[in-house]
């Protein structure tokens, strides 16, 4: 496994696409189930129901498969935000470690994500 990670703030430098995946997050070893709403080579930002007892942790460990891959990613994240209204607890998780074969399927997954909405762009 490769660690990510540097002292820049690269939250907002890494350009997101836009997804609707369900996935798994193990909280303090606690499978929790929750929903990706967009993912970058960095991370990805989640939301789940607001459950009676809710689990934090800093670092989760993260399974989830993307679209049209075919394979089951493991990951270590950092949660790097959460916020909590009525219903729904959303969070910010940065990647600090995956296996290099899954970073470069992010990667490469994210690259024609974002290559297509620009194609999109061009032919509107």
């Amino acid at each position: 496994m490769r660690v990510h990670g540097s002292d820049l703030d690269d939250r907002r430098l890494a350009g997101r696409v836009s997804l609707d995946m369900f996935f798994n997050q193990y909280i303090q070893d606690h499978p929790v189930r929750s929903l990706a709403v967009n993912v970058s080579e960095h991370g990805l930002a989640a939301q789940r129901l607001v459950e009676r007892v809710t689990h934090h942790a800093r670092v989760v460990a993260i399974e989830f498969e993307l679209p049209g891959t075919g394979e089951v990613i493991w990951a270590r994240g950092e949660t790097q935000f959460e916020s909590i209204d009525r219903d729904f607890h959303r969070a910010g998780i940065r990647f600090v470690a995956m296996a290099r074969r899954h970073e470069r399927l992010v990667r490469e997954f994210v690259w024609d994500r974002r290559m297509r909405a620009l194609a999109r762009w061009r032919n509107a």
